[in-house]
């Protein structure tokens, strides 16, 4: 049978797989030093939640439904289940679990998930249909503290710094600087969520195309050119205050919007130096975002766009009676991925987990060979069977198109007990299985830059 290829539902080799499972290693181990909690959601919600929350008109949303139950199909019963659709992105299904169960909650809730998520858009580079989200969200009821505004980015930064590919900045603004610039110079409260999209639209089209979309949408020709000015200004300190001053506006949501973005860049200033810089392009398209917003890149390859965003958001959850405010942002890990393993950036130092190949002399001595393999598994030493009691030759070259660095002989010494051979070196040592250890950067799969790309 003839297997077709479905483009946008990235698979990985073996070792493209150990760089993924190490970069989803040091988004885990950060998120949980900062104290997030372990959350997975189901994969699919109704979907008039999912276009209700969020969910802009252009996003293709995968239904699901169940091919046998043909009296769903034909809505026949009153127990049909809603209409479903995979969830596109983890911030819906996360503030559906917290208005079910935040009676059983402890807040401030803070969380972490790793999932997977679905979009149908067209697969190109770097945007795919299924894909790996790492998000963290930080939640309370009624109000939500400021200063975990000023938190969230703290935390990326950790993660990049950790990840040996370049500097990624972390691109922060508030919502509300935009939004009370804007109705000071007199756009209508109406229109702000319309301009907010266009300027989001920056980097992808220019300025030139911008302020065309922006009178084409009814701005006057001054309004556009406020408002690219606005957009223009980008600082690593907190000077960008006095350069939103100098263009002469005052609202007050755009006070309260300076001051919050002014806390957040002085924290980044304090405890991750460089990693964090005000840049009031950032909008956000997505109309739920209320305060700050953080989109996040890599140096020397813009083109790629965003590969973290996220914001404030004061009413994406709401049962009607109680409000729980947040703020999160997310990475998107195969779109980080596809980056990294497209360039090389990171590459795994061999293509399984197995350090050591333990050696067959013939089939019926494969129990021994099993007997040391389980001695050596015990100690946490990842160790693999010789598939056939080849030739030793065979059997070394087998290890080394796996990348072990080891293969284990038993039986080969002199006193009738077992040697160890590295076959980088070629040299070959007695051994015992109860006490022997390959050195500590042998144990496991490495993953690094190239020499080529390291700073």
């Amino acid at each position: 049978m003839k297997v077709t290829k479905l483009s946008g539902f990235p698979e990985y080799l073996p070792a493209e797989r150990i760089v993924e499972q190490h970069v989803l290693d040091i988004v885990r181990e950060t998120f949980e030093l900062h104290g997030f909690t372990s959350l997975e959601t189901r994969a699919v919600e109704p979907v008039e939640r999912l276009l209700g929350k969020g969910g802009d008109a252009d996003k293709e949303i995968y239904g699901v439904t169940r091919l046998a139950d043909a009296s769903a199909a034909k809505g026949e019963g009153s127990s049909r289940d809603p209409d479903l659709g995979l969830h596109f992105d983890l911030t819906v299904p996360f503030a559906r679990f917290v208005l079910e169960n935040a009676g059983k909650l402890t807040f401030p809730y803070r969380r972490y998930q790793i999932q997977k998520v679905w979009r149908g858009e067209r697969p190109q580079e770097g945007r795919y249909r299924e894909f790996t989200q790492a998000d963290i969200d930080i939640v309370d009821v009624g109000e939500l503290a400021p200063h975990f505004e000023a938190e969230i980015p703290l935390v990326m930064a950790e993660i990049f710094a950790r990840l040996p590919i370049g500097r990624m900045t972390i691109q922060v603004s508030d919502r509300r600087i935009a939004e009370g610039f804007y109705l000071g110079i007199g756009i209508a409260p109406d229109d702000i969520i319309g301009t907010l999209r266009i300027v989001d639209k920056l980097d992808k089209i220019g300025p030139d195309k911008v302020k065309a979309l922006l009178v084409e949408a009814g701005r006057t020709d001054e309004q556009a050119d406020q408002c690219l000015a606005l957009a223009s200004i980008r600082t690593e300190d907190t000077s960008f205050v006095e350069r939103v001053r100098t263009l002469g506006v005052k609202h007050p949501t755009l006070d309260t919007g300076l001051d919050a973005l002014a806390a957040v860049i002085r924290n980044g200033m304090e405890n991750a130096p460089g990693a964090m810089v005000a840049d009031l392009k950032i909008a956000r398209g997505l109309d739920y975002y209320t305060g700050t917003v953080y989109e996040t890149q890599l140096e020397g390859y813009e083109s790629w766009g965003s590969f973290c965003s996220g914001g404030r958001y004061d009413a994406l959850a709401s049962d009607g009676r109680t409000t729980y405010p947040g703020v999160g942002i997310s990475i998107g890990v195969s779109r980080l991925l596809g980056l990294v393993l497209a360039e090389g950036l990171l590459v795994a130092s061999r293509a399984t987990p197995a350090a050591v190949l333990v050696a067959v002399n013939d089939d019926a001595d494969r129990p021994t060979s099993q007997r040391v393999a389980t001695a050596l598994r015990a100690r946490g030493i990842p160790c693999e069977v010789a598939p056939k009691a080849a030739k030793f030759g065979k059997q070394i070259r087998y290890a080394e198109r796996r990348g072990m660095p080891f293969v284990w002989f038993p039986g080969a010494a002199e006193s009738g007990g077992d040697q160890v051979k590295d076959i980088r070196s070629g040299e070959q040592v007695d051994a015992d299985a109860s006490s022997w250890s390959p050195p500590a950067e042998d144990l496991h799969p490495t993953v690094s830059a190239p020499a080529h790309t390291s700073d």
